[in-house]
This record gives C-alpha cells, structure tokens and sequence, in this order.
C-alpha cells in the first residue's frame, strides 16, 4: 500500500549534475527517515544520504560537498542534487524509507524498510 518511486536518472558527462526524485506514494501520515543508497557493478550497497523528519543530514564521505539530499513532507518526496558528477558516481541509485505511518483504509499502520525499483547513474564521457 506504499510505493516508492524514483525518477531522473540518466546519463552524464563528469562535472555534471543530475537530480534525483523519489516520491511515496499512498495515504501517508508520516515518514521517519528517507535516504538515497546506491550499488555500483560488483560492489555492495551503499548509503549515499540521509534525512530525517527532524535532524540533520546524514552524507557519505564521497557524497560530502557534491550531494543535496533534501525533503518535501507534504509531498512525501526525496531529493538527492548530484553535482560534479564523477565516473566513480555511476550506479544503480535506490531510495530508501523507514517507518512509515500510512492508513489502510481501515485503520493506520507502521511499515519499515521500504525501497524504490533504483534508477541508474551514469557519468561517462
């Protein structure tokens, strides 16, 4: 009953920028932490960024002073800004969601560990 769904991935030149969006969607009360995690060919997921309802940012050091992750709650949304895109960038980007309150149409319920399909990044030339 809730979805997440990313979109704005695609290719690009390094030095470049790219924007990423990740929308939750169903009857939504509320959202604990969202966050973009990324996995790159033969590699383990990793965490990119984090961002809680309250608090602050949480950032990976290759993300650190190149990535924005930022949040609009009334529209359930993730953003993740990638500047000075690097070849090392590329990767299947996945956004991530943690305890969310959502109603079932009968009655309100908290879901943890949600994941978006990813979205692919690639910084070639």
């Amino acid at each position: 009953q809730v979805q997440l769904v990313e979109s704005g991935g695609g290719l690009v030149q390094p030095g470049g920028s790219l924007r990423l969006s990740c929308a939750a969607s169903g009857r939504i009360s509320s959202i604990n932490v969202m966050g973009w995690y990324r996995q790159a060919p033969g590699k383990e997921r990793e965490l990119v960024a984090s961002i809680p309802s309250a608090g602050t940012t949480n950032y990976a050091d290759s993300a650190k002073g190149r990535f924005t992750i930022s949040r609009d709650n009334a529209k359930n949304t993730v953003y993740l800004q990638m500047n000075s895109l690097k070849p090392e960038d590329t990767a299947v980007y996945y956004c991530y969601a943690d305890r969310i309150a959502y109603y079932t149409g009968s009655h309100f319920a908290i879901g943890y560990d949600y994941w978006g399909q990813g979205t692919h990044v690639t910084v070639s030339s």
